[in-house]
């Protein structure tokens, strides 16, 4: 009996699906609208893109290297449950950074502009800047003013900067709740900057006078002089660096603020998805089920559909969350760190293996000498992190363009969610799809796909404009992946079936979407949201021209699956062992052909 509830396939299974359905859920609750929250701040698209690639790359450095300590010590679900409980922590303290006052219309009270016409909100644009503007730059200058002791240039400094960072963005409005906000952070900087000036003066002027009246300076020699006035310049150029720091606009002292939450905020997410994965697939693979493992893939998107969409309905039927200053989308993260707490329970009663035999840091790089030995498997990496890299333009500033077009969180968490339905619907097609295309066609599918969908992202026109082409995510999302995992099952050896499937993903999910995040923040920043889906098609498109000629002149290396040969059926048996083993290698060969 203990035997048998120690191989509980079923009950492993459930709790594995379980498992992954609340985190995917606690994930598509905030992650979806994370850059929304950082565009309520203040910050610019530049600043986000940064934001968003630095937590790209932590998590593809740090999750295979959590993974293996993790399993080296022994402390797997220790790790897990840590996890968990820290990323909600993390993702709490964000709310607790308050904004540059530079904020946007529709993260308000009772604002839902959808029946406004775009003449009328340009009207009210304009209103609300010229009755904000004028009021804002005299409060800072009278601010300014107010300190005697801080000298002129200090002040002007402080005051244009202040003046700059009220015209940072084009598409953000300064409302006049926030002129506290920006007075008190004036005040800081000029004070500090006045404390760090008044002493670099009283410590100059200590010096000279010594040096005035100090009988025994005349008798130093020359080669003393100058290491005195090196080391003052070295004093001097010091000082005047962290006096820069201190006066930092507010801009950006909120970036690194929010650079460093999220660093720490990503560093404690980062461990979970590769730990868990490996815990229990090797747990499952104990038992001889490791081909049912890939069952808990379509429930994690299915707790992603839910988390987006309840999310976006929630936040959107809420006028105020905590009086009349508090944002809407706090709505994302309370739901974030709930759904997570969730999770907790459930990582008690995971069935967690350790197979002390598997190496996974020799499986990634055996893994990778496959993938480069292979020039079919290397553009399937190169097409991997091309999509990557479109997909983080996606899914950085695609609500951006629903926002400045009247979507609201209803409406883009509706065509989140149908994004990702399709995504779930692609297993349904996939024996269809085998009989008709090949992989490398599929690849050509999904890429032309993406393509369609970024070139139409660039031309919306209302609020529900964007939900249509999302149907076509299953074939860019869905059918790409599906056509990767044929491709690892091609360049696989035994063994290393799962290394294969994580390089690709790494590069695609984590070195192709930090690139992607960084170089598409910069050209929103510089040319808007419109031009980089435009710019992100025509690469696309330019891949896809490419690929079928680069498929055409890449050799095909026929593999012979073993796994097949042993599974093959043995009730047909042959006269000789020869004749025998002749008809498995040619029904081997049969099946990889198809």
């Amino acid at each position: 009996m203990k035997r048998n509830k120690q191989i509980d396939i079923k009950g492993a299974l459930v709790l594995s699906s379980t498992f992954h359905f609340l985190y995917s859920c606690a994930r598509a609750c905030i992650l979806p609208f994370l850059t929304l929250y950082l565009r309520y701040l203040g910050l610019t698209p530049s600043m986000t893109g940064l934001l968003m690639s630095t937590k790209h790359l932590i998590s593809l450095v740090w999750s295979p290297l959590a993974s293996f300590l993790s399993k080296h010590y022994n402390k797997r679900r220790a790790v897990i449950t840590g996890s968990l409980v820290c990323s909600a922590g993390a993702a709490l303290i964000l709310l607790l950074i308050p904004s540059t006052g530079v904020e946007t219309l529709t993260s308000h009270c009772n604002i839902s502009h959808l029946s406004v016409s775009p003449t009328e909100e340009l009207i009210d644009y304009v209103r609300v800047v010229g009755s904000v503007m004028p009021t804002t730059h005299t409060t800072i200058v009278s601010q300014s003013a107010a300190h005697e002791s801080s000298p002129t240039e200090t002040t002007s400094d402080t005051v244009s900067s202040a003046v700059s960072m009220s015209k940072a963005t084009t598409y953000t409005l300064q409302l006049q709740h926030s002129n506290n906000v920006t007075t008190q952070w004036t005040q800081v900087n000029v004070s500090v900057a006045n404390h760090s000036i008044g002493g670099e003066r009283n410590s100059l002027e200590s010096h000279h006078g010594a040096s005035n009246t100090s009988p025994t300076v005349r008798r130093v020699s020359r080669s003393a002089e100058k290491e005195k006035q090196q080391q003052t310049e070295k004093d001097e150029a010091r000082l005047e660096f962290l006096g820069n720091l201190k006066v930092m606009d507010v801009q950006h002292q909120l970036f690194f603020m929010l650079l460093i939450v999220v660093s720490i905020w990503e560093l404690m997410a980062a461990p979970l998805e590769w730990t868990v994965d490996d815990g229990l697939y090797e747990y499952l693979d104990f038992v001889d089920a490791s081909d049912r493992y890939g069952s808990t893939g379509v429930w994690g998107l299915l707790g992603a559909v839910c988390g987006v969409s309840g999310a976006g309905l929630l936040v959107s039927h809420l006028d105020c969350l905590i009086g009349s200053h508090a944002p809407r989308s706090a709505v994302h993260f309370y739901s974030y760190a709930a759904v997570t707490t969730l999770a907790v329970p459930v990582v008690a009663f995971l069935p967690l293996y350790l197979n002390k035999k598997r190496s996974r840091s020799t499986g990634l790089f055996k893994a990778l000498q496959l993938v480069r030995g292979d020039l079919r498997a290397l553009l399937c990496a190169a097409t991997a992190f091309l999509m990557g890299l479109a997909g983080s333009a996606v899914d950085d500033f695609l609500l951006w363009q629903m926002q400045d077009h009247g979507s609201s969180e209803l409406h883009m968490g509706l065509s989140l969610a149908v994004a990702l339905l399709s995504r779930a619907a692609f297993p349904l097609l996939s024996g269809w799809v085998s009989k008709l295309l090949s992989p490398g066609r599929v690849l050509l599918v999904g890429t032309a796909c993406l393509a369609l969908q970024c070139l139409y992202y660039s031309f919306l026109w209302g609020p529900w404009a964007a939900i249509p082409v999302q149907v076509l995510s299953c074939f860019s999302s869905g059918a790409l992946w599906w056509a990767v995992q044929v491709q690892c099952e091609d360049v696989a050896t035994p063994g290393t079936e799962r290394s294969v499937r994580r390089v690709y993903q790494a590069l695609s999910l984590d070195l192709g979407a930090g690139l992607g995040s960084m170089a598409g923040g910069f050209v929103v920043h510089r040319f808007g949201v419109s031009v980089l889906f435009r710019g992100v098609a025509v690469i696309l498109l330019l891949w896809c021209l490419f690929l079928p000629l680069l498929q055409w002149k890449a050799p095909r290396q026929r593999r012979i699956n073993y796994s097949r040969l042993l599974a093959a059926d043995t009730s047909e048996v042959s006269e000789s062992e020869s004749e025998q083993e002749t008809d498995w290698l040619e029904k081997a060969m049969e099946d990889d052909e198809q």
